[in-house]
């Protein structure tokens, strides 16, 4: 670490949670995100300002108008412009040391096995099931945390699938995959901050994971009503009868 990284950096390394050697954990951190809407927006930002070394940001979409009034990453000047392309000058504008890979099409399971085993945390930040559980199958299978959030309405919530932990729930244990109805923000609404509070959430756990501190959301799930102002805490328990998980276990058997 080198003199404008140790002033850069200072306000974490000051943590004595963090110090020298977690923010130098921080800095060659690898981490892959999936979406740069509403949540990977701040995530990638604040990952870029905290010092992440890596970062791996994958969105197939361009930036549409509509999108302006959440997705903090991009501007009316980026209208029409991929969003990792967008997301990456956005970052970049924070921290020029970051190093970033752009992928600009929806990964499918080979290519994203390949992704997931160069990352040390992937953060689920899409907005569709079909990625959600194709992401939680492939980091279940490479034993990767993963970070998942999410936010419609007024409400929205954030955990971490982790299933180095013996017994840890995945996303399917808790969410069934039946081809139900995808809720989006287009149909039923979002409230702006939310994102940002869900998106942040995400990046501090992220940062816990590459810093190996503290005490992650593996097992739990916070839900966040912002009509009320109330977060609750719901305990997850892994599912035996969870096909995923049976089959991450008999792999590393």
């Amino acid at each position: 670490m080198n003199d404008d990284q140790l002033l850069r950096y200072s306000r974490q390394i000051l943590l004595p949670q963090i110090d020298i050697a977690g923010q130098q954990k921080i800095l060659e951190g690898r981490v892959l995100i999936i979406g740069l809407g509403g949540l990977g927006s701040p995530v990638a930002l604040y990952l870029a300002a905290s010092g992440v070394g890596y970062l791996t940001l994958v969105d197939d979409d361009v930036v549409e108008i509509s999108n302006l009034q959440r997705q903090i990453a991009h501007g009316e000047q980026d209208l029409g412009r991929l969003k990792v392309d967008s997301a990456a000058g956005s970052a970049h504008k924070i921290n020029s040391d970051c190093q970033l890979e752009l992928i600009t099409e929806r990964l499918d399971k080979k290519a994203l096995i390949n992704e997931v085993e160069k990352a040390d945390v992937v953060v689920d930040c899409s907005d569709n099931f079909a990625s959600r559980f194709l992401l939680n199958e492939v980091t279940q299978q490479l034993k990767t945390p993963l970070v998942s959030g999410a936010a419609i309405r007024l409400e929205g919530q954030v955990t971490v699938y982790d299933s180095r932990n013996t017994g840890s729930a995945c996303y399917q244990c808790v969410y069934q995959d039946e081809g139900e109805l995808q809720q989006t923000c287009s149909e039923s609404g979002v409230l702006s901050p939310l994102l940002g509070i869900i998106g942040s959430m995400q990046a501090v756990e992220t940062l816990k994971l590459l810093a190996g501190i503290g005490e992650t959301l593996s097992g739990r799930l916070m839900i966040f009503d912002a009509l009320s102002m109330a977060w609750q805490e719901i305990k997850l328990r892994q599912d035996p009868k969870c096909p995923i998980c049976e089959k991450a276990i008999n792999e590393h058997e």
